[in-house]
């Protein structure tokens, strides 16, 4: 199952630059990095990145993440995808770009 992390540009050129990251923002006051499903990434970035337009959009297996990969009830008591260890570059999957639209984000094609 394919997990999504979204990251404002400025921050995905400063995680590529480490080849690691524990995280941005709220991830690092949590303590863990937030992820979401594909069932759940259009309300995050419709949540918590309304009004923004360069943003990158990273997918990774949740597989291949192990046991540091804990899913725990967040908005509406739903279950998320948390990672308690550094994400680092050969984690991800693919990037793309997530534009904001006139009526929202534009999502790739086949997320869902």
């Amino acid at each position: 199952m394919l997990i999504f992390k979204i990251l404002r540009r400025p921050d995905w050129d400063a995680f590529r630059a480490a080849g690691a990251t524990a995280g941005f923002g709220i991830d690092l006051v949590d303590g863990f990095i937030h992820f979401s499903t594909a069932a759940q990434v259009a309300e995050t970035a419709a949540r918590h990145f309304a009004t923004q337009s360069d943003l990158v959009l990273l997918a990774l297996q949740a597989d291949a993440l192990g046991a540091d990969l804990k899913w725990e009830p967040s908005r509406g008591n739903a279950l998320f995808p948390h990672l308690y260890r550094p994400m680092t570059l050969s984690d991800v999957l693919w990037d793309k770009s997530l534009p904001l639209g006139l009526s929202g984000h534009i999502f790739p094609e086949g997320l869902w």
